[in-house]
């Protein structure tokens, strides 16, 4: 049917010439390959948000975007509104926030610590820090809107039929509705391949299209005008605390009419009696890098305009859809059918507690994974707080790179589900913050490397943000460099991990200079630090040698061991980094049987707060495992059962994945279908929740939820740290029959998957990289296939599987541990070549 269409809508191209016909020919071949694939007629036609009415507000409107440009479409009839982002329009301008002879305080909060005066410590912390950012500092910049687009119909408020859809299998969202008797239609992309909005307005009787357009701004700086039949807004970034506001944007809006008229009243632009109209949007800005802001916004701006308008409307979507579906089709996941799959989006939200819906739970999935192309793309910024959609110059925690949780989960799904791509504007950044993090980490602690705090922005800011009570945390480059570790062992790509090593260098380098060593026990600890805004006494967070900071130095120092052994260099580094390994404190099981969130046992079990960073060894790190680590593993249940499900949206998210690697489905599924319920309305607090558009609820929005929710249901399918690959290890009873292609496993390999009644009855494995692929599987499948499967014996000699030594834990006398009960399963090995395919079904 797409074929169809796409060559139905080329016969309408009145004087097409021969080369752009080639181009249409090419187009249309593409997007038919890549159309041959869908898994079943139900899960491929619903990968749609459908609604019966406009949006009310943005919590309604649809997001779209390509990496750097952010739309959201409200689909009125007689007022539409598209609300705009591009990913550089940021307030201030450059520079670091690196506060001045700061390292003799640290020094001193560091020694109140190991002498137990916690209070002090922190009081120390404040005045060194204070809460609002001092004179001629600042606690980074805000993440702002470009503006909005208004397009004003005449007549069409009593309309009837009324479908608005966003369909995320293409990258589309269409609005239609009728108007005494006429049917109106819009198609809107954000184009992939033209970098401009594109809308088409169209009716099924001519010369019924006529509107006027406007545009609006917040911005106190803005100009609006027409200049040759194009509307633009210009304006500034704010100036915000002691940063002048230096970046400079350019929005244009160029309608071309089939038939009708075009005027302008100065400000505005007027359409009347079209037959059909196309809208381009173009928004440019001055911003080059963080240091750099000498691009030229209004050509930039008019240039990319100028080549999208020339370019037919059939041949800018086929190729926008067949670049977005390069991406997106990789993976599909099928997790049966019901009834609610023909109600609208917000409906089925409303009522997935009560009523079965896998589609929506397969849905939700594919709409993370939208959200990751739509706003994270290669040569670009990195998501924020909120991807790219955010309508305020001020909008909740500034919208920046929260690093202590929210910027790391945003990608979690980037492996896993087949987007690697997606990852790349996060190792630029990364790229960035080792230059502007060696400034905090001298000027500060007087250390080599770089470090960066809890929040950076376009900028790369690295120094303390929030002030002492929640700022305080040196470690955002220790979890961030996370991600280049995890890239290099899905992809095994050693020219990526060469490129970046000084960054995991660095980050090594800063923990060796910074750790000093704690007096109970001679442990080398980072101090001060805390684990991420929780408390253990009244008002008091800093602290010395949490939980998750030693996991994360355990990360730092295990991946520059491996990667100068893979490259055969810095054998002195590699020496200190072990000696420095080896006296990190273990982990410890305390009082309640939990894993200890601090160095000293001060968890309280009535502690239900929406940070449980003590738990990033279990996911995303994999020092915790059912097999090796039992004790650790039911510890961090304890931890986690204590907490309690209900939250904000991102915590939940990460709660399904803890949920998976405990091997409980079940209870996975449950956060699941916590997190798919009614966001409240009010903004404040910590529901949680989806919005009726699938947008994540802290509340408000924060896009880190849906990340996170998609990555977990991928981790109930397919899990890949333990040095094996564990096959449906947390599938929920709510989901007994499904079929899922294209999820990724660490060392190359490629996974399709089929299960019924709870288990597994067809496994498709492409081997890119090659070498050992290790199996976990349930102990009641048996299979058979195109490789001889062998019972595995010792340790995975594929070197994407090693595993790094774990401490025995350290268990409180007061500690009950009853054990936990781990389901039986069975462990094969057999040998892949590079780029083969091994295809195995249960007998």
């Amino acid at each position: 049917m797409r074929l169809l269409n796409v060559l139905a809508v080329c016969q309408e191209i009145e004087e097409m010439t021969k080369q752009s016909i080639r181009i249409v020919l090419s187009a249309i071949g593409v997007f038919a390959a890549a159309c041959v694939y869908s898994p079943t007629i139900s899960a491929q036609s619903k990968l749609k948000l459908e609604y019966t009415k406009p949006a009310a507000n943005w919590n309604e409107a649809l997001p779209m975007g390509n990496g750097r440009l952010g739309l959201m479409l409200f689909g009125k009839p007689e007022q539409e509104h598209l609300q705009l982002n591009e990913e550089t329009v940021w307030a201030g301008e450059p520079g670091n926030n690196i506060p001045k002879q700061v390292s003799g305080k640290i020094d001193s909060i560091r020694q109140l610590l190991f002498a137990g005066k916690n209070k002090e410590a922190q009081n120390l912390s404040n005045a060194t820090f204070p809460r609002q950012a001092p004179e001629g500092l600042n606690y980074g910049m805000p993440y702002q809107t470009v503006g909005d687009v208004w397009l004003n119909f005449p007549g069409q408020e009593n309309f009837t039929a009324y479908k608005r859809e966003l369909d995320i299998a293409n990258a589309l969202s269409k609005i239609s509705y009728q108007v005494n008797g006429t049917n109106y239609q819009r198609t809107v992309f954000a184009s992939f391949t033209d970098d401009v909005i594109i809308m088409k307005l169209s009716a099924d009787r001519p010369k019924s299209i006529s509107f006027d357009i406007e545009m609006t701004s917040p911005h106190k700086n803005q100009q609006i005008e027409v200049k040759n039949g194009i509307l633009q807004l210009s304006g500034n970034g704010e100036n915000v605390q002691n940063k002048i506001g230096r970046i400079v944007f350019v929005s244009q809006v160029a309608p071309v009419l089939k038939g009708g008229k075009l005027t302008n009243s100065g400000k505005s632009l007027k359409i009347v009696g079209a037959d059909e109209v196309l809208l381009y949007i173009s928004i440019g800005t001055n911003f080059k890098n963080y240091k750099d802001l000498s691009i030229d916004p209004y050509k930039k701006t008019a240039d990319i305009l100028t080549k999208a308008k020339t370019v037919a409307y059939q041949i800018a979507i086929a190729a926008h859809i067949n670049t977005y579906k390069k991406y997106f089709d990789r993976v599909s996941l099928d997790f049966g059918s019901s009834a609610q799959a023909a109600k609208t989006t917000d409906l089925r939200v409303k009522e997935f507690a009560v009523k079965p819906d896998p589609e929506l739970v397969s849905l939700y999935f594919q709409f993370g994974r939208y959200l990751l192309i739509s706003c994270s793309q290669p040569g670009g910024q990195p998501a924020n707080l909120q991807g790219i959609w955010n309508d305020k110059n001020s909008p909740p925690w500034d919208s920046k790179y929260t690093v202590n949780i929210n910027t790391e989960m945003n990608y979690w799904p980037a492996e896993i589900t087949n987007l690697t791509e997606m990852h790349q504007p996060l190792f630029a950044m990364l790229k960035d913050l080792s230059e502007t993090g060696k400034i905090s980490a001298k000027e500060m602690y007087g250390a080599r490397g770089w470090n960066l705090h809890h929040n950076t922005d376009l900028w790369r800011i690295t120094g303390v943000v929030d002030g002492g009570f929640y700022g305080t945390w040196p470690m955002g480059g220790a979890w961030l460099t996370q991600h280049i570790w995890q890239h290099y062992l899905y992809t095994g790509d050693q020219d990526f991990l060469k490129t970046n090593y000084p960054v995991l260098k660095g980050a090594a380098l800063f923990f060796l200079d910074a750790i000093k060593a704690e007096p109970s026990h001679n442990w080398l600890v980072m101090a001060p630090s805390m684990s991420p805004e929780n408390t253990y006494e009244q008002n008091v967070a800093i602290s010395a040698g949490t939980t998750m900071d030693n996991q994360l130095i355990a990360d730092v120092f295990n991946n520059v061991i491996h990667a100068s052994k893979l490259f055969g260099i810095d054998k002195p580094l590699r020496d200190s980094v072990q000696v420095a390994l080896k006296r990190l404190p273990p982990m410890q099981i305390g009082q309640y049987s939990q894993l200890q969130e601090w160095l000293k046992d001060m968890d309280n079990p009535k502690d239900q707060h929406r940070h449980i960073s003590h738990l990033y060894g279990l996911y995303p790190s994999g020092q915790i495992s059912p097999f090796r680590t039992p004790e650790l593993l039911e510890a961090a249940k304890n931890s986690l059962i204590y907490r309690g499900d209900k939250s904000t949206g991102w915590s939940m998210g990460w709660k399904v994945n803890w949920w998976a690697r405990l091997l409980d489905g079940n209870r996975a599924f449950k956060l699941i279908s916590d997190q798919l319920s009614p966001a409240p309305e009010d903004n404040k607090g910590q529901n949680g929740g989806t919005y009726p558009n699938l947008l994540d609820a802290h509340p408000p929005f924060q896009i880190d939820g849906n990340f996170g929710c998609t990555a977990g249901i991928a981790e109930m399918l397919l899990q890949s740290y333990d040095g094996n690959i564990f096959v449906l290890p947390a599938l929920p009873d709510a989901l007994p029959n499904g079929k899922v292609t294209g999820l990724k496993a660490r060392g190359g390999f490629e996974f399709d998957m089929e299960w019924a009644n709870g288990k597994l009855k067809r496994l498709k494995i492409k081997a890119q990289l090659g070498g050992n692929c290790r199996l976990r599987i349930a102990a009641n499948v048996k299979l058979k296939g195109d490789a001889q499967l062998q019972t595995a014996k010792g340790e995975n000699t594929n070197k994407f599987y090693q595993v790094n030594a774990i401490a025995s834990p350290l268990i409180s006398q007061k500690a009950t541990l009853k054990g936990v009960t781990i389901p039986g399963t069975q462990l094969y090995d057999f040998s892949t070549k590079a780029g083969n395919t091994y295809v195995f079904v249960a007998l």
